[in-house]
């Protein structure tokens, strides 16, 4: 398959992050438990992605053809992505919409170190300082919210937590799709993603059903905008992009975030998250005016798999 233009494919990474930008609101609209709200998520994901894999032929013989090793990959692929939704869902019950999407969209943070050991990629002085700073940026927002009350210092906390486990996603991710269609790589991980939180569920003795009607219009709003168009966005475009890339264009989350919490949810931002978000920005900045991007490291993963 050809590559796309550059116009095309940043096009494409507008609407995604335009998409992502519309999740937390979502959830933060939704009254039922943070992992199910997850789970739905996931589950009606897996089942519109069902028909594109079902009509697509290649798909369908890339689908028989693939190796256990391969399985397992994007399996484990699904599983972070579902410790990311529970990690961040649970944040925004104890910090305010525009801390927790800040946070965890700090995930090129860890991304830039994962490239440095998985893909070679090398950084400049003035790169980690931008790093340093978007790090910096964080606390001034956790120290924001610890005034506020120490549960919007947890929520933060797992904000940051699910922004690491996010950033392992795309780096696995980058391997996977180099030889894996999106349809199946999505109906994968998705599939496996509502398993593992369907079991997390019923561990924790959360209800499946008795949630209103609002609840299940916004599990079907969270599968469609922010994954369909959001996510597997994402899925698609990681094949062509960086992971630092895709990571630093969700930055731009928070903005569309913090614009639709204030209109929609009646949300301020304080000063501490200004300041805070205005230094992850800085040091984001920093970081791709003075990083360089590597040539491609040939995938170890999922080797002879036709791609489309």
């Amino acid at each position: 398959m050809l590559k796309p233009s550059s116009a095309s494919l940043y096009f494409a990474l507008f609407i995604g992050v335009l998409a992502l930008s519309t999740s937390a609101i979502f959830v933060k609209l939704s009254s039922a438990p943070a992992p199910m709200v997850a789970f739905y998520r996931m589950l009606f994901s897996t089942m519109l992605i069902l028909p594109w894999l079902s009509l697509q032929k290649t798909s369908r013989s890339e689908f028989k053809a693939l190796h256990i090793k391969q399985i397992g990959i994007m399996v484990l692929s699904g599983v972070l992505l579902a410790v990311h939704f529970i990690l961040w869902f649970e944040s925004l019950r104890y910090t305010s919409v525009a801390s927790s999407t800040v946070l965890v969209t700090l995930q090129p943070v860890f991304t830039f170190v994962g490239s440095y050991f998985l893909f070679q990629e090398r950084l400049r002085g003035l790169a980690i300082m931008g790093g340093v700073l978007a790090l910096i940026g964080s606390f001034i927002i956790g120290m924001g919210d610890f005034r506020i009350g120490g549960e919007a210092l947890f929520g933060d906390i797992l904000a940051l937590l699910g922004a690491a486990v996010i950033a392992i996603y795309f780096l696995i991710g980058k391997s996977v799709r180099q030889v894996t269609s999106l349809p199946t790589y999505s109906f994968i991980v998705y599939g496996s993603s509502s398993v593992f939180l369907a079991v997390y569920c019923g561990v924790l003795g959360y209800p499946f059903q008795g949630h209103s009607q609002q609840d299940w219009l916004l599990f079907a709003g969270l599968a469609l905008i922010p994954t369909l168009f959001g996510q597997t966005v994402m899925n698609g475009l990681i094949r062509w992009m960086s992971p630092s890339t895709i990571s630093m264009s969700i930055l731009g989350e928070p903005v569309g975030t913090c614009i639709l919490a204030y209109f929609l949810l009646g949300e301020r931002l304080t000063i501490e998250q200004l300041i805070g978000s205005f230094v992850i920005l800085l040091g984001i900045f920093f970081y791709s005016l003075f990083s360089r991007t590597p040539a491609p490291t040939k995938p170890k993963i999922a080797k002879n798999v036709h791609s489309s």
